[in-house]
């Protein structure tokens, strides 16, 4: 529970200090950092679920169809759900971070669907 607990106090300090930064800093990035955080959180619900019912979880996969067995999966809808959100996040960082060096940033869509940043210097 120890390890449980801390982390959670390092997400903590993650969330307070984006929401800070959309409130005060850079509030028009609301959605972008919002949207990382709710994925993290969510993701860090479903691990906590996880751990508290796992054998009921194990049962209840017993009785059902392969397909709602794999849904699930809450462990591993941790380490999808944390890992996009751990990116979105970082692009929510290097968004705020090329801005502060006086870069115009851009969130364009690979294939339409995977964000990147791209950002090019401001002219003086």
């Amino acid at each position: 529970i120890f390890h449980q607990v801390m982390y959670g106090m390092l997400v903590f300090t993650l969330v307070l200090r984006s929401i800070y930064i959309v409130t005060w800093v850079y509030p028009w990035l609301r959605g972008l950092g919002y949207t990382s955080l709710g994925i993290f959180l969510m993701g860090f619900l479903l691990w906590n679920i996880d751990n508290i019912f796992c054998d009921s979880l194990r049962n209840f996969r017993k009785k059902v169809p392969p397909i709602i067995g794999v849904a699930t999966q809450f462990h591993a809808w941790w380490h999808i759900l944390t890992g996009l959100g751990s990116y979105l996040h970082i692009l929510f960082s290097l968004y705020t971070r090329t801005l502060y060096l006086k870069y115009r940033p851009k969130v364009k869509f690979l294939f339409g669907i995977w964000p990147v940043i791209l950002f090019e210097p401001l002219r003086k």
